[in-house]
């Protein structure tokens, strides 16, 4: 879970966001990009039929009062302005049909009452949340972060695909980035989703450093997620999206407890069968938007797992960096806390963010994308990279090519990687253009059989 670290840096990141140099225009602002092949996908000609569902614009763009000094406070609207979404879901692509599985620890008691007052809030169709704790055993009593985490990965997902149903499954034991103490309940979860077949997309806000998993506990534990994560996305269906880590380009060290002095990654978010997803800053100008990296951004190459065949057709100087080990993340989104989503928990208003707050957001278009499919579409990475190695690219995403994931806070101090034209090891190959990448998405993995 990365909710504690967020807040110790939120001080820091409003001084470097002072600071920081946007260039904003039409749409997103970014720089422009350099397709890393010259492979032409061909623009899809079919015309998705939506399935029936009450055309749901959510035009209420307005946050609540006391979130009026944050001038980059997002609704709902906002953030499907933003990444494209818009379009879809005025012609019935909201998710409908779908569920989305959110895998946590504890849950939040509070959960169903604060969905109940965000919808109203901002005009959203309601929902039910599922809240399951299918290993029957009793959370721990006393302060619960993971309800804040619980809070933002549903307001999230149901902000951006609000027909789609959501269900939360809960853990008994916390995974704060130490070894393996929470991976085995976790996988047990994602083994109960498939069982029980209860939903196609699977969302992931948490996450363990590789550090602290190479020992034989560490590497036996995540062959089983290895293997799991390959029949989950390859066999049954199901696309699965993980937080990349909100330590830049470093994470926790063994114990958990600090943050690492040397350049590593998180699990699972750098297994090559998950949609690993970093952080953006994205600020709003009037009906505008610009977007650079979040510095906090998880990133860089993993010691645990070799690059995977759809990252070696990347440019020669990713290559250079890669070493031949897994690139994280594959695609980002906002992360950025001064530039959240406005989200009701317990009572009062507030923005959370993080990539537990991108995660989601990705898992949101994930159903949407099933939907329009009309069948899973299972594992999505090939279809990403090589959506970025055509002249679809700068169409399809908004690539991210100012800042850095380079830590300087608490005493510790890593050189991290640069924001660049095509894949970075800060924002992946960038933000969604939902409107244009989910057909894409589509297209290309009907043409991969």
């Amino acid at each position: 879970m990365y909710l504690p670290l967020r807040r110790l840096l939120a001080l820091a990141l409003l001084c470097l966001l002072l600071t920081a140099c946007v260039s904003s225009g039409n749409g997103i602002a970014s720089g422009t990009a350099t397709p890393t092949t010259t492979k032409t996908l061909p623009t899809p000609a079919a015309t998705f039929t939506p399935a029936p569902f009450p055309t749901d614009t959510s035009l209420n763009d307005t946050c609540p009062p006391s979130l009026a000094s944050l001038v980059n406070c997002q609704t709902p609207q906002s953030m499907r302005t933003a990444y494209g979404l818009t379009p879809l879901i005025e012609k019935g692509f909201t998710g409908k049909g779908q569920t989305v599985v959110d895998i946590v620890s504890f849950g939040s008691p509070t959960l169903q009452k604060d969905i109940d007052a965000f919808d109203t809030q901002f005009g959203l169709p309601p929902i039910t949340i599922q809240q399951i704790s299918p290993l029957n055993e009793p959370a721990p009593t006393g302060p619960n972060n993971w309800a804040d985490e619980t809070t933002l990965d549903v307001e999230t997902i149901h902000a951006l695909a609000p027909g789609a149903n959501i269900v939360v499954l809960i853990s008994s034991v916390d995974q704060t980035g130490r070894g393996t103490a929470g991976l085995p309940k976790f996988r047990q979860l994602l083994q109960y989703t498939i069982d029980h077949k209860l939903g196609n997309i699977v969302s992931q806000s948490w996450g363990a450093s590789d550090i602290a998993l190479k020992d034989a506990a560490g590497q036996a534990e995540i062959q089983k997620w290895d293997t799991l994560y390959k029949q989950a996305t390859t066999r049954d269906g199901l696309t699965i999206f993980a937080a990349s880590g909100d330590n830049g380009a470093t994470a926790h060290d063994a114990t958990g407890q600090s943050v690492s002095r040397t350049v590593t990654t998180n699990f699972p978010a750098d297994d090559p069968w998950v949609t690993g997803v970093g952080g953006t800053t994205l600020k709003r100008h009037g009906t505008t938007f610009a977007e650079v990296a979040w510095n906090p951004s998880g990133g860089g190459f993993s010691s645990l797992f070799p690059a995977p065949a759809y990252q070696k057709a990347l440019p020669a100087s990713v290559q250079t960096l890669s070493q031949n080990r897994r690139g994280v993340p594959d695609v980002s989104g906002n992360a950025d806390q001064t530039t959240g989503l406005a989200l009701y928990e317990n009572g009062s208003w507030k923005t959370d963010a993080g990539t537990s707050a991108s995660a989601p957001m990705w898992a949101a278009l994930g159903a949407i994308a099933d939907q329009m499919a009309g069948h899973p579409l299972g594992f999505l990475n090939t279809a990403l990279y090589q959506i970025a190695g055509s002249a679809r690219y700068t169409q399809d995403f908004h690539d991210i090519t100012i800042g850095n994931n380079s830590v300087l806070a608490g005493g510790v101090k890593v050189k991290g990687y640069n924001a660049v034209p095509g894949w970075d090891a800060v924002t992946g190959l960038g933000s969604p253009n939902a409107v244009n990448l989910l057909p894409d998405v589509i297209t290309a993995l009907n043409n991969q059989g």
